[in-house]
């Protein structure tokens, strides 16, 4: 009969030093898992703005598109967030045969628990324009 009381004592100090170990292991893999989330969500918009750019020549509407698509996982993406940019350097609403255009999305996510500090992630989608 002793014994067995001596164990439930053991139980909960083995409870008390593994349980902190686990939550920050669970918070660990949900803050990494929100983040590849993001990522893949911002580069799959931003290729769906950059096919707007190569196809349509419309900048105005390969920033609403690629603002679109990154909200549905992500709300506070704008349009300030998106940058358009041609290699070789080109007017807007223009995507000359040979040439490549770039769309990059910004965000800077913050974590849930507060413990890192917030960081950037960049979406980037390129295509060559066919004409």
């Amino acid at each position: 009969m002793q014994s067995r009381r001596s164990d439930r004592g053991a139980v909960a100090v083995e409870l008390a030093l593994v349980l902190p170990v686990l939550i920050l292991l669970l918070f660990g893999i949900i803050e990494v898992s929100r983040a590849y989330n993001a990522q893949v969500t911002l580069t799959s918009a931003a290729r769906e703005g950059v096919r707007v750019v190569a196809i349509a020549k419309n900048d105005a509407a390969a920033t609403n598109r690629a603002v679109l698509a990154a909200n549905a996982s992500i709300p506070q993406v704008n349009a300030s967030t998106v940058s358009i940019t041609r290699s070789p350097a080109g007017a807007v609403n223009t995507c000359p045969v040979g040439s490549t255009v770039t769309v990059t999305i910004t965000y800077t996510m913050t974590t849930l628990t507060g413990i890192a500090a917030p960081f950037t992630l960049r979406g980037k989608g390129v295509m060559l324009c066919g004409g």
